[in-house]
């Protein structure tokens, strides 16, 4: 039986002001950085063990999970694929913009120079093939759209269900296969 851990990156200013992230790299908050910690000594405290950290190259899960080896001494390494889906035009606008909700229930839609929900799940599920087949338990530190497609691989889910599906910052979510 393997196991999976899923980790979202700590708070960013876009989070508090409820704007798509998505692929621009911001930085993480004076709290995000706390999370982290927190988020590092609970993994330590709980005694969850894992062979890797691997990390989407987005300084703000990078610097979440370099909080976390530091604190628990698991190694940390990047993966480009971990990094969070391109939405296009939309980057930066509200998270709940009518205009944006409806263009997410298209999952072939690329945002006007974005990413299609389709694109990310082929880069995602591969890497989860890849993960599958390994002897390891490893923590993945991303973004909310990866955590989405994560849930997605391991669980089935309407549409609805997905687009509706979110981790908070700092969660650690644990998947078993």
């Amino acid at each position: 039986m393997g196991h999976l851990y899923f980790v979202r990156h700590g708070q960013t200013i876009w989070n508090v002001e409820n704007k798509i992230c998505g692929a621009t790299d911001i930085e993480l908050t004076e709290f995000g950085h706390e999370q982290a910690i927190k988020t590092g000594e609970l993994i330590k405290n709980e005694s969850i063990k894992a062979d890797e950290i691997i990390y989407s190259p987005l300084v703000r899960a990078r610097d979440t999970a370099l909080h976390i080896a530091e604190i628990t001494g698991i190694p940390a390494r990047e993966e480009i694929r971990l990094k969070e889906q391109n939405f296009g035009k939309y980057e930066s606008t509200p998270r709940n913009g009518a205009e944006f909700m409806k263009a997410k229930a298209s999952f072939a839609d690329h945002y006007e120079g974005g990413e299609s929900m389709l694109q990310l799940a082929q880069r995602i599920y591969n890497l989860l093939d890849e993960i599958k087949t390994q002897d390891k338990t490893y923590i993945l530190v991303a973004h909310n759209g990866i955590a989405r497609m994560v849930n997605s691989y391991f669980n089935d889910m309407t549409n609805e269900e997905f687009a509706r599906f979110g981790v908070k910052n700092c969660s650690v979510v644990e998947y078993i296969w």
